[in-house]
């Protein structure tokens, strides 16, 4: 910047031009918003103080910016603006170019954030350039002004804001409650707010003001809201049509016509993004930066209801997951014989532990007749819910089936039909079926791919029940085989699921079948119902720290 010459005008005096400042500044609006008063000041400027055009610079984020024009004026120079209102090492005392003037509009500690630039046909005044100082100067008050008021009126409404985002921990509500504050506030049309799904990396709004709540759901990788949530920019557009990354199948699903639009994140105080929030439409004309300023103050506070309320949300469904099943829980023991039926000669003790609150391991005991027992023990691959409903799917087929055949290979065989028919290949399981003959103490049986329960004869002799086929759920029309064994006074039958041989210790070695015939060896002498107890306190000992628990069942037999 340098100098320039005066023009050689007629000289006024202080007083006159003094009382035409003062009616240029009494034309201002001073209660208007910050926004409209910078309009005002460049036009009142213009058309009052005899130049041909007036532009206001403001700081935003450390570097001026044009913040209102009006007039003839020549290209803005960042760089003039910089030197005016940036501190420099040296004093800066010459303020005019040689196509324009420079007056520091208002400053915050020494440090100038608005100036107002002038320009005229000809080199201005010393006079006139006296005059737009003094303009200058009492425009800034009037804009400092009402900067103040607008961060007061701001403040209060963050606080009334807060207060009603506290109110509810309801996702549904906080989040029209966040729509009612965002629009009213800049005079939205319309808004959504876009919740975060990370594990699907998607955006989806719950409730939409004005869209008649229905659910948009959409990749991050697509529209402006999708970009907002990826990078954390804010987006303020005056046409959206204009902007590639706009989506316009929405307006079209929706019957509706997006002009401006304003995306901003939501940020948690990780500064990760857990919404959007985007603004269509502003009434009387594009988002302003005060919009921008009043919704980036509202985040924070709309970040943490957001998590308050969605954790509120995640515990309720813990919750009611848990009461679903506990209720299945109940159901499914309800399904499954607390002991089974007493036979004379047999002491027969069975034990059902899930790992979780359901799971898929199957026992059952069916009377055919006074004298004859049918057994099953089952597990259904997996654990859990479906694995559950699985089993409670065999025992309905199995007890429909042992009605009208009496065929062990039929029966089997038919179950593992209906199971494949049922569950399409998706869930396959093993199966032990023994028929008890009482009378003449013997045993038939089909293994369907179950680990094989031994017979400890009391010979000290162990064998292996191990005929029959296949796995139940695979593959249709299978050919299962029965095999036969004859039961002894003494001899003891353990039968179980592999949540009692594969249950592993801290090295990752299963209990494996030896470990558990040298345990029933040990206590054989004792009742069925203390071997179930030395079996099952053994198998904990052994895994204790292990890496994992499987649903576990343990079936024994003893024959008196």
């Amino acid at each position: 910047m340098s100098p320039q010459p005066d023009t050689q005008t007629p000289a006024r005096s202080p007083a006159a031009w003094v009382r035409q400042v003062n009616e240029a500044l009494t034309t201002l609006n001073t209660g208007a918003e910050s926004a409209d008063l910078a309009r005002q000041i460049v036009e009142v400027a213009t058309a009052r103080l005899g130049i041909s055009g007036a532009r206001l610079w403001r700081m935003e984020k450390g570097e001026p910016s044009v913040w209102e024009a009006h007039g003839q004026l020549p290209p803005p120079s960042v760089n003039d603006a910089r030197q005016v209102m940036v501190p420099q090492p040296q004093p800066q005392t010459l303020i005019t170019t040689a196509t324009s003037h420079w007056a520091p509009a208002f400053s915050v500690n020494g440090h100038v954030v608005a100036a107002l630039e002038t320009a005229g046909s000809a080199p201005l005044s010393g006079e006139a350039r006296s005059q737009i100082a003094l303009y200058a100067r009492f425009a800034g008050l009037a804009l400092a002004h009402s900067e103040q008021r607008h961060l007061v009126e701001m403040l209060s409404i963050i606080v009334e804001a807060n207060k009603r985002l506290n109110s509810t921990l309801d996702l549904g509500e906080l989040i029209n409650i966040i729509l009612q504050l965002a629009t009213r506030q800049t005079n939205a049309d319309r808004g959504t707010l876009f919740l975060m799904d990370r594990e699907r990396d998607e955006i989806w709004s719950l409730v939409g003001l004005g869209l008649a709540q229905q659910e948009i759901r959409l990749p991050t990788s697509k529209g402006i809201a999708g970009h907002v949530a990826r990078t954390g920019e804010t987006i303020n557009i005056a046409d959206a049509y204009q902007d590639t990354r706009f989506e316009r199948d929405v307006d079209r699903r929706l019957g509706y016509k997006t002009n401006s639009l304003l995306c901003l994140p939501i940020l948690n105080k990780d500064n990760q993004v857990v919404g959007v929030l985007q603004l269509l439409n502003k009434a009387g004309g594009p988002f302003t930066a005060s919009d921008e300023e009043f919704l980036r103050a509202l985040s924070d506070h709309c970040a943490l209801a957001i998590e308050n309320a969605q954790l509120h949300r995640e515990l309720l469904h813990k919750q009611k997951l848990e009461r679903d099943l506990q209720l299945a829980r109940s159901i499914q023991r309800g399904l499954l014989p607390e002991s089974p039926p007493h036979l004379d000669g047999f002491d027969m003790v069975v034990s059902h532990k899930p790992s979780q609150m359901v799971g898929g391991d199957y026992y059952d005991f069916v009377s055919l007749s006074p004298q004859t027992l049918l057994t099953v023990i089952a597990d259904v691959e997996g654990k859990g819910v479906a694995s559950a409903l699985v089993m409670a799917n065999l025992q309905a087929t199995l007890r429909a089936l042992v009605q009208h055949l009496h065929s062990l290979e039929r029966i089997v065989g038919s179950v593992n039909d209906m199971i494949l028919a049922d569950t399409r290949a998706q869930k396959y399981l093993s199966m032990f079926v023994g028929l008890l003959d009482q009378r003449n103490r013997t045993f038939h049986y089909i293994n369907a791919g179950h680990v094989p329960p031994a017979v400890l004869r009391s010979n000290g002799e162990t064998i292996f029940l191990r005929e029959g086929g296949m796995v139940v759920g695979i593959f249709p029309g299978v050919i299962y085989e029965r095999g036969f064994t004859k039961l002894e006074p003494g001899d003891i039958f353990i039968g179980c699921t592999d949540g009692i041989t594969e249950a592993m210790d801290v090295q990752s070695e299963e209990y494996g079948m030896a470990r558990l015939v040298e345990c029933v060896k040990r206590v054989r002498t004792l009742p069925a119902e203390q071997i179930v107890d030395a079996v099952l306190t053994d198998v904990d000992r052994f895994s204790r720290g292990g890496p994992h628990e499987d649903d576990r069942v343990i079936f024994i037999l003893k024959v008196l």
